[in-house]
């Protein structure tokens, strides 16, 4: 039976193949971890409220749930999911074009990966950043919003605009990083694994988790500074009566109220969180790419069968 070329799809596949596929990865990547995320935003929270200083992600995720109940970990998903999907189906999208033109321009194969990565989180960030902000608004300790439409009046009231996207330089500056990272070591663990690219969830997952693991310790130091840029704490305030603007003074904020160690914060939070986040994100778009080629294969053999 002739092998079916999943991995690359066929040039002729629309744009929306990838889009769906990426959307719904980028759902599933972001609802099903979202309580950890919750707990990974309060560990970075630099001066954080008496009743709110977590010593790690157990007593974090105890106190939350018998404090506050068990739906406190999750406000703000609608907002994700909301935001998830679009981004997402943007991102996957452009980094199959790119990843399939640089390639075929002769490129070496993991600087390939790494551009298309970084072009497809210019667009994946210009849409999630307002959907980033409310998100962890709503996930501090004390937040006085209702749901995220409430959250949303408030900020533009208040902020205008420009607080949507006050973070988007230091969320690029993170995310370009973390995502060429992130897909060169997936790819290069799936030419280990998986060196013929059948459709193999196992090594899907695996190469998915250990690239969200490296890439999230990687790039901490930026991810506390996007979250005072995201959440404005009024204690950054005390030395500036005007919002933190920009990635240099969050980072000397950062640094002037917890030091080195600061930048840190919620380092073990964000790894637990990458990890199975990155691995059902590639292990849902690599299970949508197999299953829409195989639909559209005239001998629609088995997702096992040999794909490259």
């Amino acid at each position: 039976m002739e092998a079916v070329d999943y991995e690359g799809l066929p040039e002729t596949t629309a744009v929306s193949t990838h889009m769906m596929a990426g959307a719904a990865a980028g759902i599933m990547e972001h609802c099903v971890m979202y309580p950890l995320d919750c707990v990974k935003t309060r560990m970075q929270i630099l001066v954080p409220d008496p009743r709110a200083n977590y010593r790690n992600i157990a007593d974090a995720f105890y106190r939350i749930v018998r404090q506050e109940g068990i739906l406190r970990t999750v406000r703000g998903i609608d907002v994700m999911a909301c935001g998830a999907g679009p981004a997402h189906a943007m991102y996957f999208a452009c980094y199959e074009k790119m990843k399939s033109i640089l390639c075929r321009a002769g490129r070496s194969n993991h600087l390939a990966h790494g551009v298309a990565g970084s072009c497809a989180t210019v667009l994946h960030d210009a849409v999630m950043n307002p959907a980033e902000v409310i998100k962890q608004r709503m996930q501090v300790f004390g937040s006085p919003y209702r749901n995220w439409i409430h959250c949303y009046q408030a900020i533009y009231a208040r902020e205008g605009p420009a607080a949507f996207y006050r973070s988007y330089g230091t969320q690029l500056s993170m995310n370009i990083p973390f995502q060429s990272l992130h897909f060169v070591i997936y790819e290069f663990s799936q030419d280990l694994l998986n060196g013929e690219r059948h459709y193999n969830p196992k090594t899907h997952i695996v190469s998915g988790g250990l690239a969200g693991a490296v890439a999230a310790a990687a790039t901490t130091p930026l991810d506390v500074c996007k979250t005072l840029l995201n959440t404005q704490e009024r204690c950054a305030h005390v030395m500036k009566s005007s919002a933190i603007s920009g990635f240099v003074e969050a980072f000397r904020t950062v640094y002037r109220f917890r030091g080195a160690r600061g930048f840190f914060s919620g380092v073990s939070a964000r790894v637990l969180y990458q990890m199975p986040s990155t691995a059902i994100s590639w292990s849902v778009y690599e299970f949508f790419k197999a299953y829409i080629t195989k639909q559209k294969s005239p001998t629609n053999g088995d997702f096992g069968n040999k794909i490259s």
